[in-house]
This record gives C-alpha cells, structure tokens and sequence, in this order.
C-alpha cells in the first residue's frame, strides 16, 4: 500500500474502514497503523466530511405540495380498444388489422412481379454491361495504362 493510495482510498470512501474496498481493506488498515500520524491526519479529515455528509437531512414536503402535485396528475383512462362499453370500440382492431394484410398482400405481389420479371427477361441487369465488368462509376473497368 502507498500513501497515495491509502489517500486515495479515505478521499473515495471515508474514514470508516467499513466502506473501504474488501480487496484493500486489510492493506490499507496495515499501512495505517504503520504510519499512525499521517493515517490519523488523513482520518481526521476524512471524519469530518464524513459527519457533514451525513448530517444533510431533506424536510418532508409539505402536504399541500403533495395534494397539488397529486391533483395536476392526468387521470389515467383506459384505452379506447380495452372499453367493451362504447359502441365501435373494437373498430380500430379491425381496421389495423386490415391495413397490416394489405401491405403484406402488396408486398407479395411486388415480389412475385419482381421475380417473374426477371425470368422471363433472363437478365436482371437493366445495363447493356454485364455487372462484373462495370465500376461504381458507371464505366467500364477496361484496363487503359498501356496507353
């Protein structure tokens, strides 16, 4: 143990060796009674912030705080689609539900126009260039450094 990280120690967690790391408790304890005074100036120290940290109570709101936060709180409302009293309520169900095959219809039919496309063309490049032979630029990649 150092006294750097005996300090560092009692700067983290306090004078009680209680809240001290298990791992370094014993070390730190050691070097302490090693070096009785500069632990004891360190302790003392620490002792104090210690005692000022704990003694910081917070009051208790007082009941009319409370009693106006409580009253600005929304009132909770069960949603619309858990109400089986209201006529319609389950139109929306019904609707979504609707509206989700839908896409998935249209998206299966975009796949199948997609694919039987591209077998009846045989090409699903639309260029004149084969894909391999092409760069991102959009030119071909011919080989020009002989020129």
């Amino acid at each position: 143990m150092t006294p750097e990280r005996f300090r560092a120690i009692v700067d983290a967690y306090g004078a009680d060796a209680r809240h001290w790391p298990d791992a370094e408790r014993a070390a730190a304890s050691a070097w302490a009674a090693q070096h009785r005074s500069e632990a004891d100036a360190l302790l003392a120290q620490a002792a104090l912030l210690d005692a000022w940290l704990t003694s910081d109570a917070v009051a208790a709101p007082e009941r009319a705080l409370t009693e106006r936060v409580i009253a600005s709180a929304p009132r909770s409302r069960r949603p619309h689609w858990l109400s089986l009293a209201r006529p319609g309520a389950r139109a929306g169900w019904w609707w979504s539900g609707a509206a989700f095959a839908g896409v998935g219809l249209i998206g299966g039919l975009a796949g199948a126009f997609a694919v039987s496309f591209f077998l009846v063309t045989g090409n699903p490049s639309t260029g004149p260039e084969s894909s391999y032979l092409t760069t991102g630029f959009g030119g071909t990649a011919a080989d020009w450094s002989d020129e």
